[in-house]
Formats: C-alpha cells, sequence, structure tokens
C-alpha cells in the first residue's frame, strides 16, 4: 500500500484545479430520482447484477460503456442516488434539452479545449461529495456491429489520480442499443438489458499492483523528480494504461 505523501505527489502531477464554487445537487435532480426509477423499472425488462457492490455514500465515479442514450439513467437507478455527468455542450444549447441538464446539474463539455473546463468542473462535483458517471469511450459507439467498444479518452484516468482514494465502479451495460438505438427516440421496453457492477477500485489500489501500475514509493519520488517534458510523457502513460484497463474491466463484465 502507497503512503499518503506519494499518493499527494502523484495526484499533484495531474493539474485539474476546483474549489471555485461549492456544487450542490439541484432539488430537481433529487425528486425525480425519488419517482422516476421504480416505474422504470416496473415497465421495462432491465436485469441488474451486483448492485451490492456500489459505494452506498460518498463520493464514487460510475464508468460504463455507452451504445445508447439510455445509458446514464441505466447507471443512476443502478446507484439509486444522483449521478452527474459531463454532456456535450449541444445539449446545453438546445431548449429542449438545457432545462433538464441544468435542473439535473450536468456539466457541459467543449470538446475543442480537451474538455479541461468540464474536468475541473468534474473535481468541484467529487470535493463536494457527489458522484461522477463517465463514459470512458467519450461519446456513444458508433458501430454498427459488436463488438461496439471504443478506445478510451483519460480523462476518468486523470480524475482517479487526481483522486485516488475514490472508488472507480465499473458497469457494463449490455442490450441498450436494441432497448434504443442510437439517432433514435423510440424506446422498445421489451427488449432485455443486463447490467453488471464489477469489484470497484482505487487508484491508489490500481498504482501499486503489480497486474495495474506497479509502482513503489521510490518509482513514484523518481517520476515526479523528473523534467517537465519526462515527468510529461510518463503520466500520459500512466493515464493511457489505466483507461485501457477500465475498458478491458467492462469487456470481461459483459459490455458487448
Amino acid at each position: 500500500m502507497l503512503s499518503d505523501k506519494s499518493l499527494e505527489l502523484i495526484s499533484s502531477e495531474v493539474g485539474l484545479d476546483g474549489g471555485k464554487t461549492d456544487f450542490k445537487t439541484p432539488w430537481m435532480y433529487k425528486f425525480l430520482l425519488f419517482v422516476l426509477p421504480v416505474p422504470f423499472r416496473a415497465m421495462t425488462n432491465i436485469h441488474y447484477y451486483g448492485l451490492e457492490k456500489i459505494p452506498k455514500d460518498g463520493p464514487a465515479i460510475f464508468v460504463a460503456n455507452h451504445t445508447s442514450h439510455v445509458d446514464p439513467f441505466l447507471k443512476i437507478v443502478a446507484a439509486k442516488r444522483p449521478v452527474h455527468y459531463l454532456a456535450k455542450k449541444e445539449h446545453f444549447e438546445s431548449h429542449a434539452t438545457k432545462v433538464l441538464m441544468e435542473s439535473t446539474g450536468q456539466i457541459s463539455t467543449a470538446r475543442e479545449n480537451g474538455s479541461i473546463d468540464a474536468l475541473e468542473k468534474a473535481v468541484e462535483v467529487l470535493e463536494s461529495g457527489c458522484s461522477m458517471g463517465i463514459f470512458p469511450e467519450g461519446t456513444r459507439s458508433r458501430k454498427t456491429h459488436a463488438p461496439f467498444l471504443q478506445t478510451g479518452k483519460t480523462g476518468v484516468a486523470r480524475l482517479a489520480v487526481k483522486f485516488p482514494k475514490i472508488p472507480i465502479v465499473p458497469i457494463s451495460i449490455n442490450g441498450a442499443r436494441d432497448f434504443m438505438k442510437p439517432g433514435s427516440l423510440m424506446i422498445k421496453p421489451w427488449k432485455r438489458i443486463d447490467v453488471y457492477i464489477g469489484n470497484s477500485i482505487t487508484f491508489s489500489e490500481w498504482l501499486s499492483d503489480t497486474a495495474g501500475g506497479d509502482y513503489s514509493e521510490q518509482e513514484i519520488e523518481k517520476l515526479v523528480s523528473k523534467g517537465e517534458d519526462e515527468k510529461r510523457d510518463e503520466m500520459k502513460k500512466i493515464y493511457r494504461k489505466f483507461t485501457d484497463q477500465i475498458i478491458e474491466t467492462l469487456r470481461l463484465n459483459g459490455a458487448p
């Protein structure tokens, strides 16, 4: 197990700042979460596995594969508490979706700037004790045939490094694409969806594990003492390896 000092050293290399505002979950989101999940589950053919693995309280990062517009709601129903998402900025520009996005505390993402502003807002969400929902692929899979999983973006890894003791919860969703196909608003509630919740892991656990980062205290100290270019390159390798293993975990747990 790595020391708090080592974790602080590597966490400081992420470069994401929060604390600009105190984030609070909008009351409307809490109300919707109270009234909608029960009828949603009653009218659909959705099966959850491993719900006992979900942290009951405290900040958490829920990661999942993404093939349908229904995926965010599937994670929210599984968590049984508000989960906040990085959503593309177009959802905040359309009046039809802007009210929903703002009333449920979702975060606008501008992809042209690498989503840095959105990740810093995500930092504030996690610092407040709330939960984030991340789709490591960055967007819905546009593939028309399985396997649908795409290469992951490293934003989830940066958040994990920033908060090395916050649990990362993998959620593999199978069948959502048939329930609600990309680009379609038609729902087929009789289509079966299986949602598999895997064992959570913290970045701290991953970093020292021989099957993960495989870093020792001495190697972390060596990393942070390198020149800026070398340090940046090594951090990118850590982000990439962590992200790739998250994607592989989703695949092994049932993501198509």
